[in-house]
């Protein structure tokens, strides 16, 4: 039972110091984050619709806070107040335009600051009140303006051109029909083109191979040429040597023509 009983009291003690560790890195973080942020309060007159709480509040783009509460104006029901945690550091001053901006299409959306002028004061922060920003209803409005209207555009060019679109998706029926009715045909000319570049194909060979033999056969030509000329010309240059021989031997004995007789 002792035994038992130890069990239980380490186990108690492993738990409790892993809470209490837990613990301790929460409650850094916690009040090192509320050290260096600063709570705002923005003020929308418009749907706020895919903003939700933790959605990232965005200064010029980068990420610098987050929206921490989402509530009605209870006077006003066309308005909706969102409380901003941020970071202490950012510049916001009173001409800092306020909007929503959507990632995409897809509804989900975050609170935009964008910076205008670096001379304008700083909001000023009333003890136990945060800052109020009012947002900028067109630029709360702006993506989601430009999407109506590039569908309307859409939905207006569809109704300008519902005729031809129509005539265009019957032409096209009538061809895919007629595609459909002369497939055989269709095959039938990929394998003539087929077969007539195999053809082709099988000519160039030949002319190549052809060609092959013209040139081996001037080649041969040309060969047997060059050595008649070499065989012509050595006769013709031995046939030099025996005449300049001869009228060598006629200058030095000039009587060998009239008397005959070998050489002196």
């Amino acid at each position: 039972m002792e035994r038992k009983a130890n069990y239980v009291l380490i186990g108690l003690f492993t738990v409790a110091v892993v809470a209490a560790a837990f613990g301790f890195v929460f409650w850094i973080h916690h009040t090192s984050g509320k050290k260096q942020s600063v709570v705002y309060r923005v003020i929308f007159d418009t749907s706020v619709s895919g903003l939700r709480r933790g959605a990232p509040v965005l200064f010029n783009g980068i990420r610098v806070g987050e929206v921490t509460d989402l509530q009605l104006t209870p006077d006003k029901p066309s308005q909706v107040t969102a409380t901003l945690q941020v970071n202490k550091a950012t510049p916001i001053r009173s001409d800092t335009r306020v909007g929503l901006e959507f990632a995409g299409l897809t509804g989900v959306a975050s609170v935009s600051l964008k910076g205008v002028s670096a001379t304008t004061p700083l909001i000023e922060r009333e003890e136990g009140e945060p800052p109020t920003l009012n947002a900028d209803l067109n630029a709360s409005q702006d993506l989601m303006r430009a999407v109506h209207e590039a569908l309307n555009n859409a939905n207006a060019v569809i109704a300008e051109n519902r005729e031809s679109l129509h005539k265009s998706i019957q032409d096209l029926a009538v061809f895919t029909a007629a595609l459909s009715r002369n497939a055989d045909g269709i095959d039938d000319v990929v394998n003539n083109t087929k077969q007539a570049t195999a053809s082709i194909r099988d000519l160039a060979g030949q002319l190549e191979k052809r060609t092959e033999e013209i040139t081996s056969g001037v080649n041969k030509m040309t060969d047997a040429a060059t050595k008649q000329i070499n065989t012509v010309g050595g006769d013709a240059h031995r046939a030099i040597i025996n005449i300049d021989k001869a009228v060598t031997d006629l200058t030095k004995n000039p009587q060998r023509i009239l008397f005959g007789g070998g050489n002196k």
